[in-house]
């Protein structure tokens, strides 16, 4: 019987493709799904055991997520990149893109040198159903308290007499205004007055929220969930925090892939490699999906409530399944 059957492949593909963009944690997911399943699930997908073929199939996941992202915002990194590529000709960080640019590498290498240093280590010591679990349950938490401090801030009294800004004055993004013609040249618009808004940002307050993820190394804190959370502490609207948490995910998840490549085509691969195509295929159709539809959610300034009573709920009950029948 090989290592990781089909079924597990798909089965998993899928679900890192829609968790590692939701606020929900794909790792923490990954590794409650084949803990409640039992069997041949929690031997085959045990991410904190060492030379399991299941580290190798995580990156062909990992991958595919990216490129997902690159597809769905590719105009948007043909300008940024462009805009990388103008700034070390000219030795300048004269533009927006340019300095956006120099934002997102400046707010990936916490995390980069923080996976480097402790990624084995943290899946080994604390990639663990129970952990898993409360650390599911942790996110939610800080999901539904980030709301309801942004609550309390918007019922705050006004000080100033003026009446309320709206639109891009009030830090809303261009997108909110142009819901009712959602063309091609109107998200290109709106991706590049949000982008305009993102890059005036300091660098330090740009280095603070790209530390916050690396408390997604531990399974079931969600990246894109800290990212969020921390933008929107720091001042940035809703949409305009969710933007940036996609733009920072895409450079991590596209390297956390990479980087192990070898481990994919080396001996771990052996045996699998239909398998990693099949999982990657349903990651990326998945990962592409979610980004269509958490653009639209936050475009609309929805809540991340949903995703915080989610988390509480599917956490808590992990921990009671493990804990009771595992």
């Amino acid at each position: 019987m090989p290592a990781l059957t089909y079924p597990e492949a798909m089965v998993i593909g899928l679900l890192q493709g829609v968790t590692e963009l939701f606020p929900v944690s794909s790792l923490g997911h990954s590794v409650l799904i084949p803990a409640i399943i039992g069997g041949s699930w929690a031997q085959d997908l045990n991410v904190s055991r060492a030379e399991s073929p299941y580290l190798a199939f995580i990156v062909g996941l990992h991958v595919a997520t990216a490129a997902a992202l690159i597809c769905y915002f590719w105009r948007d990194w043909v300008r940024i990149t462009g805009g990388l590529l103008t700034s070390v000709r000219y030795r300048r960080i004269a533009t927006a893109d340019e300095r956006l640019a120099w934002m997102i590498i400046i707010a990936t290498i916490p995390v980069g040198i923080a996976g480097l240093a402790l990624e084995h280590a943290f899946r080994v010591y604390f990639s663990k159903p129970v952990l898993a679990a409360l650390f599911l349950c942790a996110n939610g938490l800080i999901l539904l308290a980030s709301e309801r401090h942004r609550a309390r801030a918007a019922n705050e009294p006004e000080t100033a007499t003026a009446p309320p800004p709206q639109g891009e004055a009030a830090g809303q993004p261009a997108w909110s205004a142009e819901r009712a013609r959602p063309t091609g040249a109107a998200r290109a618009v709106a991706a590049v007055s949000a982008d305009g808004r993102l890059a005036r940002m300091s660098y330090a307050r740009a280095l603070a929220i790209g530390s916050a993820q690396i408390a997604a190394l531990l399974p079931g804190i969600s990246r894109d969930g800290m990212v969020t959370v921390v933008s929107m502490r720091s001042g940035l609207a809703r949409e305009d925090a969710v933007r940036f948490s996609f733009l920072l995910s895409t450079p991590v998840i596209l390297a956390a892939g990479v980087l192990k490549v070898p481990d994919l085509v080396g001996p771990l691969g052996a045996g699998i490699h239909g398998q990693v195509l099949a999982g990657s295929a349903l990651s990326f159709v998945g990962a592409l999906l979610s980004v269509r539809f958490l653009t639209g959610y936050f475009g609309e300034s929805r809540s991340l409530r949903p995703f915080g009573f989610y988390c509480l709920a599917a956490g808590l009950f992990s921990l009671i399944f493990v804990l009771a029948f595992r």
